[in-house]
């Protein structure tokens, strides 16, 4: 049922990872002279990026830059007035640029440009400013296809690992996560990848989450708190504060921005019962989009009203309209809104489109409700599972409350911003990459 992250790391290196959506048809790749854009492989961590040749192309308004291994990138004027890296055109303290877009020619010309002795493309604009760009810099952002995947891919990782019910759920020692940046890296890297790990020795007391999430950088406060806790209790504000069955669910449709990552840490188990269950929500999409097409397209188009009343961290009447398959502009699958015991009386659709959502809607849960596709695990005091709130939907199976051993696990969130932001940091950290 689980698996270390070191082995979970040596078998993604070894499978091509299946990703999120339907490869999208390329796109005609420009030529100029004898190479495409396509041909340009980025530069490799550690390695030594040389230009060989700048060429000015007026008539296109390019920079052709020719790279040592016989390769071509094509730059437009203006992009690259528009990141020049001189004092003047950058506040170098915050990388961020000062050059303001209202004195940006964007028709500008470009006067010349030569390669210095230390292998820097340096331009000469028409009003004589100066700009020098490294070659590193430079072939990271080529335009190419393939560059630009790369480089995407580098900065967000994409790519997904699917999996079904015989998943080996990648983990990881609790106290190695918070003091060990390789093993951090590890987690966030898996966490991403496979969208859940699952950390073991963890203090059993309260407060675990939240060292955890300074790891990262914060926890997300939403109208549970900071921190909240998953007992059965009376007079309960939420489905999970019970002892029943919680069927398939991502957290919080009810927000238009729901938490992207959330902590549960197991505190106390029942006697019997409260196990969780997991299923790969991005897989089930794909998987719809292929057995069931029709029912895709409505749950990936049909904005559905979710709602969420109560009183805790302060009083609230939450509404939102969400799509249950959030798509992106290529149709990639990007997040998961359902929540059934959120899902509100209001439905905002027309009379012949209520069917057809009702319809969609059950064959998407009986689809991840197959045994072949769900992840069943049993938290033990100690237990701490991590997962991604966007692609997983979890649940859990009723338990007895009664007696002397009280089920509580508590809870916490995050947002992805802050954990790929540590992430690119942890990465910098331990390969260096820029």
């Amino acid at each position: 049922m689980f698996s270390s992250l070191a082995r979970c790391a040596s078998r993604a290196a070894l499978h091509v990872l299946k990703g999120t959506s339907r490869p999208s048809k390329p796109g005609k790749v420009p030529c100029f002279g004898h190479q495409t854009l396509a041909a340009v492989p980025l530069p490799t961590v550690g390695g030594t990026t040389v230009v060989r040749h700048a060429q000015v192309l007026d008539h296109k308004r390019l920079l052709q830059v020719e790279w040592d291994d016989g390769s071509y990138s094509f730059y437009p004027f203006t992009w690259l007035r528009d990141n020049c890296q001189c004092p003047l055109c950058m506040l170098q303290s915050a990388k961020a640029r000062s050059l303001l877009l209202t004195d940006l020619d964007v028709h500008t010309g470009m006067d010349q440009v030569q390669i210095t002795e230390n292998n820097k493309v340096s331009i000469t604009w028409p009003d004589q400013h100066s700009s020098e760009f490294e070659p590193d810099w430079l072939k990271k952002r080529c335009f190419s296809p393939e560059a630009r995947q790369a480089r995407q891919e580098e900065l967000f990782l994409n790519e997904r690992e699917f999996w079904d019910s015989a998943l080996q759920i990648p983990m990881a020692d609790f106290e190695a996560v918070l003091h060990d940046d390789k093993a951090a890296l590890a987690w966030l890297v898996a966490l991403r990848r496979f969208g859940i790990v699952y950390l073991k020795g963890a203090p059993v007391e309260q407060g675990q989450l939240a060292r955890l999430s300074r790891r990262i950088g914060y926890l997300r406060l939403t109208f549970y708190g900071h921190t909240w806790q998953v007992q059965d209790k009376p007079m309960a504000n939420n489905v999970a504060y019970t002892s029943g069955k919680l069927s398939l669910h991502t957290d919080y449709p009810a927000l238009h921005h729901p938490p992207g990552v959330q902590f549960l840490h197991c505190l106390q188990q029942a006697q019997q019962g409260g196990e969780s269950e997991v299923v790969d929500g991005f897989h089930m999409a794909e998987l719809l989009r292929r057995e069931d097409p029709e029912a895709f397209n409505t749950l990936s188009s049909l904005y559905i009203d979710y709602t969420d009343t109560g009183s805790d961290y302060c009083d609230f009447i939450v509404q939102s309209k969400n799509r249950i398959i959030d798509v992106d502009c290529e149709g990639r699958v990007v997040r998961i809104n359902y929540n059934n015991a959120t899902r509100d009386s209001t439905l905002d659709l027309p009379l012949d489109q209520v069917q057809p959502f009702y319809s969609s809607l059950k064959s998407f849960v009986e689809l991840m409700n197959r045994p072949e596709n769900v992840v069943s695990y049993r938290m033990e005091p100690g237990d701490l599972v991590t997962f991604d709130n966007w692609r997983l939907l979890h649940g859990r199976k009723n338990y007895s409350s009664g007696g002397r051993t009280l089920r509580h696990l508590e809870g916490a969130y995050l947002d992805w911003d802050e954990v790929m932001s540590r992430m690119r940091i942890l990465r910098k950290a331990v390969h260096g990459d820029s």
